[in-house]
């Protein structure tokens, strides 16, 4: 048996094996990345769990608008190295349309691009921020949640984990 746990490390297994079995974890799609066949019956040597993170990235911007309703124009931290990205930025911008907000997609991949990230959601006065869920910025925590206190810029983040940092 292979585990492959990293989103990059499944496609690579199933590449290379169609005969050992493959046990994943990801936040992946894994039909839409072609592990598997469909989530009910994956067929093959592939199976494992899809953590659906990504599909609570609406709640989270549903969530950040109740709590600060008067604010129209909200920025989204975005990892574009993430194989999610364009699928999550497509979601959330429709999310934005049916709520009446504004979004802006803002890309961090780097420590210095967090920073110039930051410099750009205050440049174009967002209101406040929704973090992707990416393994990067759950790595980054204390770094924006530090960035989000200093500006007074109200944040959503995909785990409690950021309510620890700094």
């Amino acid at each position: 048996m292979i585990f492959a746990g990293g989103p990059a490390a499944a496609p690579v297994a199933k590449a290379a094996t169609a005969t050992i079995p493959i046990v994943f974890v990801n936040g992946l799609d894994p039909v839409k990345f072609g592990l598997v066949a469909s989530l009910n019956r994956p067929g093959g040597n592939a199976t494992g769990i899809y953590l659906f993170t990504n599909t609570l990235e609406r709640k989270r911007l549903e969530l950040l608008h109740e709590l600060v309703p008067k604010v129209t124009a909200i920025a989204v931290l975005v990892n574009p190295t993430n194989p999610n990205a364009d699928t999550v930025s497509h979601d959330l911008q429709a999310a934005a349309r049916a709520l009446g907000l504004q979004i802006d997609i803002v890309n961090a991949s780097t420590e210095r691009d967090i920073d110039a990230a930051f410099a750009t959601i205050l440049q174009r006065a967002a209101g406040a921020l929704v973090v992707g869920n990416d393994p990067y910025f759950t790595g980054r925590r204390d770094q924006l949640v530090a960035l989000a206190a200093r500006h007074a810029l109200p944040a959503v983040y995909s785990s409690r984990i950021h309510r620890i940092a700094w």
